[in-house]
C-alpha cells in the first residue's frame, strides 16, 4: 500500500489519479493510524519551506513518519518541496528539515551562474540520470523530460546521493537517493509518461 501523506500541502488528488490509472494501490494518509499499513510513502509539497515543515510538524504524523522511514526502512519519495524537506534545512526559512538525507536547500538567486535567470525555474527540463539510479532503472531514454516549478534546489552534502541532475545556469541536484529514501525536485504528476514511469519504478522497488 502506497500512502500519500496529506498534511495540507500539495496536490494529493493528482497522485491518487496517476497511481489509479497505473493500477497501483494508493491511499491518502491524514493521521498516524493511516500510516500503519504503508509499504511506500509519497510526501508531496508546494510553496514555502517553513510553511510546509510547520504543517507536517502540526499534522501529528511526524513521529510516525520518522519511525517508518528511519527504523522500519519503508521506501519514501519526497516531491518538489517534499524533496527539499528531506534536507537538514533551507536558506528559504528557519525551521529544520527532516534531515533524512544530508544536504541543504539553496536559492538559485544566490548562485552566480543562475542569479540573472528568470525566477522561478519553470517549465520542462531534461534530467540527466546517474548510472544505477533506482528511480530510472526501467523505461527511460537518455534524456527524459520533466516539469519543474521552483526557486530553490537541494544541494546534497554527499554527491554519491545524487540520482539525477538538471541544468538551470548551474548543474543542480534534481533527484537524490540514499538507500530507500528518495527526493525529486520535478513534478512527476505533471510530467506525462516520464512521470508515470518514475512513480511506477518507485512503486516496484524491491
Amino acid at each position: 500500500m502506497i500512502r500519500i501523506v496529506d498534511y495540507g500541502v500539495g496536490n494529493i488528488q493528482a497522485f491518487m489519479t496517476l497511481f489509479k490509472r497505473s493500477g497501483i494501490q494508493a491511499e491518502r494518509a491524514i493521521t498516524p493510524e493511516d500510516l500503519k499499513d504503508a509499504t511506500r510513502l509519497v510526501i508531496p509539497g508546494v510553496g514555502h519551506f517553513d510553511h510546509a515543515m510547520q504543517r507536517l510538524n502540526d499534522s501529528g504524523m511526524r513521529a510516525a513518519l520518522d519511525a517508518l522511514v528511519l527504523e522500519q526502512k519503508v521506501p519514501v519519495v519526497g516531491v518538489c518541496v517534499g524533496m527539499q524537506m528531506l534536507a537538514e534545512g533551507s536558506d528559504e526559512g528557519q525551521l529544520p528539515g527532516l534531515g533524512w538525507i544530508p544536504g541543504r536547500v539553496r536559492a538559485f538567486a544566490d548562485h552566480p551562474q543562475s542569479a540573472a535567470l528568470p525566477m522561478p525555474h519553470m517549465g520542462w527540463n531534461t534530467l540527466e540520470p546517474q548510472p544505477n539510479s533506482l528511480l530510472f532503472s526501467r523505461g527511460f531514454d537518455a534524456a527524459p523530460q520533466f516539469y519543474f516549478l521552483h526557486s530553490y534546489y537541494f544541494d546534497a552534502a554527499d554527491k554519491k546521493n545524487v540520482a539525477a541532475r538538471a541544468q538551470y545556469g548551474l548543474d543542480f541536484d534534481a533527484v537524490v537517493s540514499q538507500g530507500h529514501i528518495h527526493g525529486v525536485q520535478c513534478h512527476p504528476e505533471k510530467s506525462h509518461h516520464w512521470g508515470v514511469q518514475l512513480l511506477k519504478n518507485f512503486a516496484e522497488l524491491s
